[in-house]
């Protein structure tokens, strides 16, 4: 029972006391006066009277009443009900006011004096009991006896309400059993039982509902609710919803939830406090635990500024003042609006109960809203009443509550029973089993102080239960199925609302309010009433002291408390599997993790290590490390379980695996189940040592996490505590069944629940004796704990502070020997903070740091399990003790484990080194990384090489990998990976986490343009400096300060000695350059080419007249404006002819010399016939300094003109000839672009009379006198008869083959149509066509040719298809698509530019955005063609592109990242397929015989490409090996293509980047070697060779920019190797030929050139093909273009081979994997594998082996003459040289003939046109070729035997092998059978008749007549004989069916 009112107060207006102009309150009277003993009197209730301020107004207001809500300082609320009228004040009265306001006068000017004045009176009830209705009527009733006069006393009234005395809840007082026992629950639907408990009885009647009168005729009722634990709302949270709508009310439900600040806003102070019961209500069953202020007064709003979380309710009054509240969410309850403040973040309830909870609140409120949409909504769909509709909206949030917290009662644990239960709750197995672990909501409620409260408020097992722990235990089953369903859910909530509304409302029916209200005169008269009297307080004291001895004297009414023991419903683990949520590792795994135990502990290692892999990767999912703790659990065997080391090494192993992906919550409680394990399972190391397997499991952060150590200490509590009774009571107790009768162990909570239920009957001994024991139980613990704790918190290396660690200091013996010595030291250094506890550690040592944690662990779970102070005291002084005595266990183990062979690391593998190259940095332990290349990694077949573990090495040229294969099915295959440090391009640190070891490591992704990339993991051994270092010493590697720096250059010196190079003054004349110059000529005037010729010297006789073409450079040079030009000292003394000789030589004289292209004579002797001649203008680099000494000009210029002619041109690079035409004697010239002012002037039209010539018309014209000059040096110039006319052009010109030109002369205009390109044509798609128009459909049909025309065009189109007669493609335009010619748009006349009959001398080929606004004249001698140029930044990107395509550095599953996809975004095809079609087009006119001038940006880039692959297609000698040398040496070394800028050799070029336009020209030579495989004396490997080094800098051959540069360095005329280091080779082209003597690596066996043959190879991008440069890899030994390391590793492979050849049978077989194996060198073709077994047997039987290439040509000479071949033979040895063929497009076109050694191609309808005409001599005809194609094929020998032949006249009767063809429709007769060479051809179709014939003079004696027979054709009659009849008949028999055939 308790007081419906404590205390009544009337407060009043203070006339007295005005503070700084402001009325107060005081307290007038207060009954009791004496403060209550259980509820002292709350102080301060003047200011909640009036919270806005106590005024004077001058009007009398309405009586108002409102609750307000005061917290003492025990957290008990007292509700002060306020009941305010206005009285009208006195004279007197007024004048106190009017002399307060007189004194304030000086401030506040004119006060308005008003007549009448009214002063506010509160009439205050204050109360522990929250019935607003009837405190309202009751001081409603007070106040009516005072107006209205009523006769009953006011002491009488106020005494009856203060001595009032109601039940606290409903319930029976007699009946002892409880309302809602569980006990007696019947299994019928939860509703049902629950009302029928809920309805009271007929004697609870009286106590439930208290009629209570206060003697003034009035009468209420006072309805008190059955439980009172549950909220009584009435209609406020309906109310609620209202006024804010279900998203704000929700926002703030988790506001309050998760502790922010809310603010109700609103100008009545009884909403307000509606507002807040109603928030207050929806949290049910958590309590709000912060400051709840529902009406707070103005006075004290500084209270919003308070740090802590609160709910307080402002008048709207005050709204200005709580604007610059920035973490407040305000609630106007007004206007309806929720304020969230931007700093502040809600964490909203988890989806998808947030969805469910807004239906179903959705579905209360606005029943109406689901059948809104519908044609016939139902009739009544109102919304509940108020009340009903409050009961359902908390019906929701119960429902929401039951659902968010279902099995919180599995997570308690209970760590004490006796003397009070003391309940834990394991948050983290809570989320863990919720699989929310990531919820931010979940996570903060669970930390709040209000979930705090719920469970040391619902923990206990053994209490009264209410409606929520029926839901939680009963009906969660019924909510998770019908969550989906909102019916269901409604029809739930609505069960649940109609228990509330029972609960607040147990007879809904009575409702008697008989009170007086005031009667409507007395309100409205506004007379002078009287004011509220004083009241006598002995009066109304006599009736308290009346009652309170009445109490007394009566028998105190006892109420049994209803406890039972709490049900905890299912458990968790069931409803998340069926949720699905759990991670589901399938069977297999499980069993893959069981049996790789099995197998360690049964000692088949081998067999784990197989496993392993598969065990680590299904250790990732939960289920699969359940199984594995509790597989290991098995063997653990009276808590200890030895080891061997390697059986040691895996368990540890997977431990860890399994701890990595624990988070430092341990949610699923895996590190729980292992720490009993790893304390249990160690290993011997030596005489009396154990290790544990704790000491190598201490790196994961669980370990350092105190919410962890706690969890587990309370779980480990109770099982003991549990046990503790568990044997105190009888055994048959033990276990309960459950409703299905399985047997199942009673739980922890229901055995204390029994223990509570107990306590009251045990005797006080019995009582102190259980405290005891439990106390006992929990300190016995808390020492294993400390010991625990110092087992897993210290490092087995103590020596050390555990932070060094985290830098990677670690020493590296402790790391090598088991999987992981070190300590947990770099995961607790990232938790050093005040959760950990290691607050500073820094100063501290180890031993310290741990003592601290272990005592603040050990500080709380005592403090919180009532641990005495004694056992605390002396657990604080053991733990010193206890890490004191682990520490010196450690040290021994350490000492020991030193010791132990290291297990676990593979040893380092070191790398062979070339001579020369020297280890910069020791090998550093390194994980390889697999990257996006599927092959290594096992994806595509074969085993995974990667990851592999080794070591990378840094040397003065490489960069390397070595090591083994991770995987243990591989692990005796050594990888390696390696690349050249110059060719480095991008290199950026990774982070790694390695399958293996599950740690994240740091690492470095290096990618290099030799289409390698590293991805490397630094193994935890090496420390992070150490990285650092690696990657600053790469970097100083990369780029050396000079080129002198690079290794091609340091080469055999100390890695350290890299030169600095000095720096020089600007203008000094640079003598020593000279002097270096004529230094090296006189070293190398030894070494002469063999084509040079002795006499050139001496050339230089004539002293006086060098002298004098000095003096005239010099004047010269003195015009220039640009005095840095003036380099290189211009005395060079006449002494110095050596230097000069030199040069000579270097500026590839013999090759101008060997084209015809003029010698270096005197001007005297220089003949005036020849056209060119070898200007020596440069031979100081004066002119243009990245031009060679010596350059080809016209004869008829002096040198003085190329001194004006060269400013005209971008560097001064003007045009040169490098190339002439052998048979039509065109020129190729190369120069640069021209300078921007000359363009215009220069292509103005030439025939415009210009007045006087200005200085720029000037040099435009010695321009054109320099092109005019080259064009009559030209002899088709010279000899023509007329200079345009067409008739004189074309006789003249044409004079080799007229109709070879007229065919030919469209196909040009083609080619540059494809050239130039259309405005239809996109360049960058891969289109066939050139110009996106239809191809022509060609005719295959061609007229016969007549004999005139077998001078057709030379030179070979490649062809797609060439089989046999029939051709695809017409032979003059190939595949240049001869598309029908488009008009123009403009409807002009067709392309008259390239489409004219009269051809130009000279075609220039210029960029055209340079040539823009130049005219075009028809009568000039030479023509623009404007090209598209390939920006040099575009290869750069195209080449980025193309390397990511090669090799991406991660492996993606997205289409667009396919390789095909990268390769054509990259474009890389696009740019060479432009390149190429330049380069054919250039061809193409110099064999019309026009001259081309290629002149190109700054003519060092594509011009060099352009002009090298013109020259390599038309000039046989440049595919040989001296003549591509002599071409790369001229074009891109003497014509200055910027190696070293390009290829970013240094640090100066850092900046530019790679750009590899030397390997595009390499590209460009493969592709034309894959369509013309013969035509070239070099292999592919030369190509990739030559790609490989040009990026390796391990030559000094492609380093440096300028021969100038070269001679300036000394480089230039060195001699061919060092003397005193013979093995270093400076010139990458001696390497090639030191080593092509050697061996045939280089070397093409399909090399069978025809002479003067011009190739055109097919250039459209389905064509060309991707290098497969680009795309190998080889593992086993690293990139194969370093021979010494090849040859040094197999000579080490043949040692360890002998070595461990120990009698084992040895396999011949080989497994040759893709991407591990040099498949050239596994599987050599077979001309190579018979040359190196030719060799091996000369060397066994002692001879001299003689060179693979004298072999080579003696097999080669002898196969024509040597006749004892098979009878059969299939492929010649000279064609089938290769396995190359594989790949050959063109394989089937292939014919061979052997008239001159190996093989010619013929393709294509050039064939055809020759079939059927006669030989012509030097060219056979295609029959013949034909003829000699011999296949293995049976059919092509239908019938084949030896025949006598008549010869011609005079001549004998000879016997012949002949053979019958149907298949060609021949007869062929051969010598002998054996014999190849084809005699002669009888062709069927010219055989007229097949008769007998008879014998003639010197026939073959012995043979019968009827043997002879005549064959007759239509140009001769054969006799022929066979040796008898039958055979005869049988030849003729065959003839005939074959001629019936055709």
């Amino acid at each position: 029972m308790a007081r419906l009112a404590d205390y009544f107060v009337v407060v009043g207006y203070d006339l007295d006391n005005r503070v700084e102009g402001e009325g107060q309150g005081r307290i007038l009277q207060r009954f009791p006066e004496k403060d209550w003993e259980d509820s002292p009197f709350p102080q301060g209730i003047e200011l909640f009277c009036q919270p806005s301020g106590w005024q004077l107004v001058p009007e009398r207001q309405p009586a108002s009443f409102f609750v307000a809500v005061l917290t003492d300082i025990n957290s008990e609320r007292h509700y002060c009900a306020c009941f305010t009228f206005w009285e009208g004040l006195d004279s007197p009265q007024l004048k106190k006011v009017d002399a307060g306001d007189a004194d304030e006068a000086d401030e506040e000017p004119a006060v308005v004096q008003h007549s009448k004045l009214f002063a506010p009176k509160s009439l205050v009830v204050v109360s522990r009991l929250d019935y607003t209705e009837a405190f309202r009527n009751c001081l409603g009733l007070i106040y009516t006896v005072h107006v209205d006069g009523l006769s009953t006393p006011l002491e009488t009234v106020i005494g009856n309400l203060l001595t009032c005395v109601i039940p606290v809840a409903g319930g029976s007082q007699i009946d002892e059993s409880p309302v809602c026992s569980l006990d007696k629950v019947p299994q019928s639907p939860a509703c049902d039982w629950l009302l029928a408990c809920l309805q009271p009885g007929p004697e609870e009647r009286e106590d439930s509902l208290r009629t209570i009168t206060l003697g003034a005729g009035d009468r209420q009722v006072i309805q008190t609710p059955i439980n009172d634990a549950l909220p009584v709302s009435g209609s406020s949270v309906a109310q609620l919803f209202r006024q804010l709508g279900i998203v704000n009310v929700l926002y703030l439900f988790c506001a309050a939830l998760t502790e922010h600040k809310i603010l109700f806003l609103s100008s009545s102070y009884q909403r307000l406090t509606d507002a807040c019961r109603g928030l207050l209500a929806i949290m049910f069953p958590l309590k709000y635990s912060f400051t709840y202020v529902p009406i707070l007064p103005g006075k004290l709003l500084e209270v919003l500024s308070t740090p802590t979380p609160f709910i307080i309710g402002v008048n709207s009054f005050f709204r200005s003042e709580t604007q610059e509240l920035l973490d407040v969410i305000i609630a106007d309850l007004d206007g309806g609006t929720v304020t969230i403040p931007e700093c502040v973040h809600i964490s909203l309830l988890p989806e998808p109960l947030l969805q469910q909870t807004q239906t179903a609140l959705s579905m209360v409120l606005d029943p109406e809203l689901e059948f809104s949409d519908q044609a016939f909504p139902p009739q009544s769909m109102n919304p509940s009443a108020l009340k009903i509709q409050d009961k359902e909206i908390r019906a929701v949030f119960l429902w929401l509550f039951a659902r968010l917290f279902q099995g919180y009662r599995w997570c308690l644990h209970i760590i004490r029973i006796h003397p009070e239960p003391v309940i834990r709750f394991h948050k983290a197995a809570f989320l863990g089993q919720r699989s929310l672990t990531e919820d931010d909501f979940l996570m903060k409620v669970l930390d709040g102080m209000a979930f705090a409260g719920f469970v040391s408020e619902r923990g206990p097992p053994y209490r009264a239960t209410d409606l929520f722990d029926d839901l939680v235990a009963n009906h969660v089953e019924r909510i998770r199925q019908e969550e989906a369903c909102p019916h269901k859910v409604m029809n739930h909530v609505k069960e649940l609302a109609e228990q509330l509304f029972k609960n607040e409302n147990p007879y809904p029916a009575v409702a008697m309010h008989k009170v007086q209200r005031p009667s409507e005169t007395s309100q409205s008269t506004d007379q002078s009433r009287t004011p509220f009297p004083v009241l006598d307080d002995v009066a109304v004291q006599l009736f308290i002291d009346h009652a309170v001895a009445k109490l007394k004297s009566s028998p105190p009414v006892v109420k049994a408390e209803l406890k039972s023991m709490v049900p905890s419903g299912p458990p968790l683990g069931d409803i998340v599997d069926r949720n699905g949520n759990v991670m589901a590792n399938s069977a297999r795994r499980l069993e893959v993790v069981r049996n790789c135990i099995t197998y360690i502990f049964d000692n088949k290692m081998l067999e784990a290590k197989k496993l392993m892999p598969a065990v680590l990767r299904a250790l990732k999912g939960r289920t699969a490390r359940v199984c594995l703790t509790q597989e290991l659990n098995q063997h653990v065997l009276q808590n200890r379980a030895v080891l061997d080391d390697q059986q040691f090494d895996y368990i540890v192993r997977m431990m860890n695996c399994t701890l990595q992906d624990c988070s430092h919550m341990d949610e699923h409680g895996i590190a729980a189940t292992l720490l009993p394990l790893v304390t249990a399972f160690c290993r011997k190391l030596g005489a009396g040592i154990t290790q544990f397997a704790y000491s190598c499991v201490q790196e994961h952060m669980v370990w350092t996490t105190m919410q962890f150590w706690e969890a587990m200490f309370y779980s480990d509590v109770q099982n003991h505590i549990k046990a503790l009774y568990m044997e105190t009571d009888d055994g048959n107790q033990q276990d309960q069944q459950d409703g299905s009768g399985n047997i199942r162990e009673i739980s922890a909570l229901e055995l204390a629940a029994e223990q509570n239920r107990l306590w009251p009957t045990l005797s006080k001994e019995m009582q102190m004796e259980r405290v005891q024991k439990e106390e006992s139980t929990v300190f016995s613990q808390a020492i294993h704990y400390a010991n625990r704790m110092s087992y897993l918190l210290l490092p087995l290396d103590t020596s050390k502070n555990r932070l060094l660690r985290s830098s990677g200091l670690g020493d590296v013996e402790s790391v090598s020997n088991s999987y992981v010595t070190n300590s947990i030291a770099g995961s607790m250094a990232e938790s050093y903070d005040t959760e950990s506890g290691f607050e500073d550690a820094e100063s501290s040592d180890v031993a310290n740091s741990v003592v601290r944690f272990i005592n603040r662990f050990v500080d709380k779970v005592c403090n919180e399990s009532g641990v005495t102070n004694e056992h605390l005291k002396a657990l604080h002084t053991m733990i010193p003790d206890i890490v004191q005595m682990h520490i010196e266990t450690l040290d021994a183990v350490h000492r020991e484990s030193k010791r132990l062979p290291p297990i676990q690391k593979p040893k380092l593998l070191r790398p062979t080194l070339l001579p020369g190259e020297e280890l910069v940095m020791d090998g550093m332990r390194v994980h390889l990384i697999p990257d996006g290349r599927d092959e290594a990694t096992g994806q595509m077949g074969g085993p995974p090489l990667l990851p592999a573990e080794g070591a990378i090495f840094l040397t003065t040229y490489r960069l390397i990998f070595k090591g083994t294969p991770s995987d243990a099915l591989v692990g005796e295959q050594i990888v390696t990976r390696s690349f050249p440090i110059a060719s480095l391009t991008k290199e950026k640190r990774i982070s790694v986490t390695l399958t293996m070891d599950q740690f994240v490591q740091e690492g470095l992704q290096l990618r290099s343009c030799t289409f390698q990339l590293m991805k490397i993991a630094f193994d935890e051994e090496v420390a992070s400096d150490l990285a650092e270092s690696f990657r600053k010493h790469l970097h100083k590697l990369r780029f050396p300060q000079h080129v002198q720096g690079t290794f091609a250059f340091t080469v055999g010196q100390s890695g350290k000695l890299v030169l600095e190079p000095k720096t020089k003054d600007k203008n000094q004349s640079l003598k020593t350059l000279s002097k270096n110059l004529v230094k090296n000529a006189k070293r190398t005037i030894s070494r002469q080419y063999v084509g040079r010729k002795k006499e050139v010297p001496a050339t230089w006789e004539n002293r006086s007249n060098f002298q004098s073409e000095l003096d005239e450079d010099e004047i010269s040079v003195s015009e220039e404006v640009d005095q840095s030009a003036l380099t290189l000292s211009s005395t060079i003394r006449s002494s110095d002819r050596q230097t000069m000789s030199n040069v000579v030589e270097r500026a590839c004289c013999r090759d101008y010399q060997r084209l015809g292209l003029g010698t270096l004579s005197n001007s005297l002797t220089r003949s005036k016939n020849e056209p060119f001649r070898i200007s020596t203008a440069n031979r100081m680099y004066t002119v243009c300094r990245s031009y060679p000494g010596l350059l080809i000009i016209p004869q008829n210029i002096p040198d003085s003109t190329i001194h004006r002619i060269c400013r005209c041109y971008r560097q001064n690079r003007f045009p040169v000839v490098c190339w002439r035409h052998s048979r039509t004697k065109a020129v190729l010239l190369r120069s640069a672009g021209l300078h921007a002012k000359g363009v215009v002037s220069f292509f103005k039209s030439p025939n415009a009379p210009t007045a006087v010539p200005s200085q720029a018309d000037s040099t435009s014209l010695e321009q054109e006198k320099y092109l005019q000059a080259i064009i009559s040096s030209m002899p088709s110039y010279s000899e023509s008869t007329g200079r345009n006319t067409l008739s004189g052009f074309t006789s003249t010109h044409m004079n080799t083959s007229e109709s070879s030109d007229k065919l030919r002369q469209p196909k040009i205009g083609d080619l540059m149509k494809q050239v130039l390109g259309n405005k239809e044509d996109v360049p960058g798609t891969f289109s066939r066509g050139a110009l996106g128009q239809k191809a022509k459909v060609i005719s295959l049909s061609q007229p016969k040719v007549s004999g005139k025309a077998r001078n057709s065009p030379r030179g070979k189109w490649g062809s797609i298809r060439g089989s046999g007669r029939l051709s695809a493609y017409n032979p003059d335009i190939g595949t240049r698509l001869a598309g029908k010619e488009s008009p123009q748009p403009n409807g002009g006349p067709n392309d008259p530019l390239f489409l004219r009959q009269q051809k130009a001398y000279l075609y220039i080929i210029g960029d055209k955005a340079q040539l823009k606004g130049g005219k075009q004249d028809s009568f000039q001698q030479w023509e623009v063609i404007p090209i598209e140029v390939c920006d040099v930044r575009q290869v750069k990107n195209s080449f980025k592109k193309l390397m990511k395509a090669c090799v991406p550095s991660s492996q993606t599953t997205e289409p667009n990242m396919s390789f095909l996809r990268l390769l054509e975004d990259s474009e890389w095809m696009t740019l060479l397929h432009r390149v190429l079609q330049v380069s054919v087009l250039v061809v193409e006119l110099l064999d019309t015989g026009s001259s081309v001038m290629v002149s190109l940006e700054d003519g060092w880039d594509v011009t060099t490409q352009v002009v090298s692959l013109v020259q390599l297609l038309s000039d046989p000698y440049y595919r040989t090996f001296d003549g591509f040398r002599l071409l790369v040496e001229k074009e891109w070394l003497s014509f200055g293509h910027r190696f070293s800028h390009r290829g970013a050799q240094t640090l100066g070029s850092q900046s530019s980047g790679f750009t590899p336009v030397f390997l595009q020209f390499l590209d460009c030579v493969h592709q034309i070697h894959l369509q013309f495989p013969m035509e070239f004396e070099f292999s592919q490997y030369y190509l990739k060779f030559l790609a490989y080094h040009y990026m390796s800098n391990r030559f000094r051959t492609f380093l440096l920019d300028s021969d100038y540069d070269r001679i300036e360095l000394g480089v230039l005329y060195e001699e061919k190797s060092d003397r005193r280091n013979p093995q270093v080779c400076k010139s990458v082209w001696d390497y090639i030929d030191r080593l092509n003597k050697k061996a045939p690596v280089f070397y093409n066996y399909m090399y069978s050139p025809e002479d003067e043959e011009v190739l055109r190879p097919y250039t459209f991008i389905s064509n060309l093909k991707v290098w497969d440069f680009y795309l190998e890899e080889t593992l086993s030994d690293g990139p194969p273009y370093d021979w010494e390391l090849r040859s040094r590793q197999e000579s080490l492979a043949e040692e360890t081979a002998e070595k461990a050849d120990t009698g084992a049978p040895k396999s011949q077989r080989h497994i040759v994997w893709p991407c591990y194996d040099n498949l050239s060198k596994v599987m050599p073709d077979a001309i190579t594998k018979l040359l190196q077994d030719l060799q091996n047997l000369e060397a066994e039987l002692g001879q001299t082996s003689e060179k693979w290439k004298d072999t080579w040509d003696k097999i080669k000479t002898t196969q024509r003459t040597e006749t004892k071949l098979e009878s059969k033979p299939s492929f010649s040895s000279s064609l089938l040289m290769s396995s190359n063929l594989s790949h050959q497009r063109r394989s089937q076109g292939v014919c061979l003939q052997d008239s001159r050694v190996g093989s010619s191609i013929k393709l294509g309808l050039d064939c055809e046109a020759s079939a059927t005409s006669t030989p012509v001599a030097g060219r056979p005809s295609t029959s013949t070729l034909y003829s000699q194609f011999q296949s293995t094929e049976s059919e092509n020998r239908s019938f084949e035997g030896i025949l006598y032949k008549r010869g011609a006249l005079l001549k004998p009767w000879k016997p012949r092998w002949f053979v019958l063809d149907k298949t060609k429709h021949e007869l062929r007769y051969y010598d002998s059978r054996q014999d190849k060479d084809c005699k002669g051809v009888i062709e069927l179709s010219d055989v007229e008749s097949v008769t007998v014939g008879t014998p003639t003079m010197g026939a073959p004696k012995n043979v019968e007549e009827k043997a002879f027979f005549d064959l007759k054709t239509s140009k001769r009659m054969y006799n022929l004989c066979a040796q008898e009849s039958s055979n005869a008949q049988l030849w003729m028999d065959s003839i005939q069916s074959s001629l019936s055939d055709a």
